[in-house]
């Protein structure tokens, strides 16, 4: 796949090759407004530059208003499905879209006015590719599944349950995953003999917090495991000492009502606002969880270790945008945060069920794009691609534990860069 550059604000060019990274919101209420709609155009011409890709249209949960199970404006939540077929007929990958969140009632009403905030804005088709795809040789493992992809439209991760009357804001993500997973087992997901949850991004958050009650969903003959792509956020401290990301969090948390959503096996001992850090969630997992993740994650390099509050004087101001514009004391500084994601992952890896692909790459979103997911020049460790790194995990053909060196050592990754 290749596409243009942006237009807008932000221009992601990606080095050594062009794809389809991954923009999602910023949360900081202005760089919020203005991220979003670059977000929206990469979008459009993320989607407008696909070629040969299978599109498969919207699909509105009719009866989910009724449960309150609607998208910040009041409207459907939706979904798209393509039917899987011959050995992939009874095989079920769900995958939870990502998008950022909203964390204040100013950028809430923004977001309802998106895609990611109403059905009404959505598209009415998009197209299937990387972990999705229906082409064997670009998704070997699950491309006769039945691959759906649920659309984000709450703002908290598919996890919220509460409303603000006045600005007429509906905060139901926990509600939206319930109609959704009702509505797939009614379409015949009930029958499933092996299932994956997946997510990126926000998403990836979903489907680590859901992970345990998408198991409960099915028999216990049935095949069942979650994989989260980018969406292991840490509680990290940024570069004026400030947690920015605990800040946002915590807003989300109190103004979405996340925290009767989240596992009694975190909030039993943390508050809310913690739990909703995969890093304190994942330990207490009981299914088999896989985790795909950039130790210099472009997202959280920009707006959780790097954003714009937090580097009034700008010595930042290149360094976060462009890896290759970063000095040695800056890069130190995101080597920390790689140690730190491998400090989080250290209690989650002494269970064999579990398993991870971390990367040492500036980038996110590394399962839904052919070019990353499975291609001839896509990252790989040990000589290991994503894809086949996936799908030994979920069939039980290897324990796969991938750890890379630390930058700049590998040269297969397709890092962000943005002007």
């Amino acid at each position: 796949m290749r596409f243009s550059s942006l237009i807008l604000a932000a221009v992601l060019v990606v080095t050594r090759t062009l794809l389809a990274g991954k923009w999602v919101y910023g949360y900081e209420d202005e760089y919020l407004m203005n991220m979003s709609m670059t977000q929206l155009k990469y979008h459009e011409e993320k989607y407008g530059f696909t070629q040969g890709a299978l599109m498969v249209g919207l699909t509105l949960i009719n009866g989910a208003a009724a449960k309150g199970a609607v998208c910040l404006d009041g409207s459907l939540p939706a979904y798209h499905w393509h039917r899987g077929y011959g050995s992939g007929a009874n095989s079920w990958l769900i995958q939870l879209e990502g998008g950022g969140w909203c964390n204040t009632i100013r950028t809430c009403v923004f977001r309802k006015k998106t895609r990611h905030g109403s059905s009404t804005h959505m598209e009415r088709e998009i197209p299937f590719v990387g972990i999705l795809s229906d082409k064997s040789w670009e998704n070997p493992d699950f491309f006769n599944w039945n691959r759906v992809k649920v659309r984000y439209c709450d703002g908290a991760s598919f996890s919220g349950d509460s409303q603000n009357q006045a600005p007429q804001l509906y905060f139901r993500g926990q509600r939206i995953w319930l109609a959704a997973m009702e509505e797939l087992m009614s379409r015949g997901m009930r029958y499933a003999n092996q299932a994956l949850l997946s997510g990126c991004s926000a998403g990836g958050v979903a489907s680590i917090l859901h992970c345990d009650e998408f198991r409960n969903l099915f028999p216990s003959s049935t095949r069942v495991k979650c994989l989260s792509d980018a969406g292991l956020f840490l509680d990290s401290v940024d570069v004026s000492g400030r947690r920015t990301l605990r800040s946002v969090f915590n807003s989300i948390v109190n103004l979405q009502g996340v925290g009767r959503s989240l596992p009694w096996s975190c909030t039993s001992h943390l508050n809310p606002t913690l739990c909703f850090f995969p890093q304190n969630v994942i330990e207490t997992v009981k299914t088999p969880l896989f985790l795909v993740n950039a130790a210099y994650d472009a997202w959280q390099v920009l707006d959780s270790l790097v954003p714009p509050s937090a580097d009034p004087h700008g010595y930042w101001s290149q360094c976060r945008m462009n890896y290759a514009r970063c000095g040695s004391w800056q890069i130190s500084f995101f080597q920390g945060f790689r140690h730190q994601m491998l400090s989080a992952i250290r209690g989650f890896s002494w269970s064999s069920r579990n398993g991870y692909f971390i990367n040492s790459c500036f980038s996110h979103c590394q399962t839904e794009t052919t070019d990353t997911w499975f291609a001839p020049n896509s990252p790989r460790i040990r000589n290991k691609g994503i894809a086949e790194s996936v799908g030994n995990w979920y069939f039980d053909r290897s324990i796969v534990r991938e750890i890379d060196c630390a930058y700049p050592c590998d040269n297969s990754c397709h890092n962000l860069v943005f002007h």
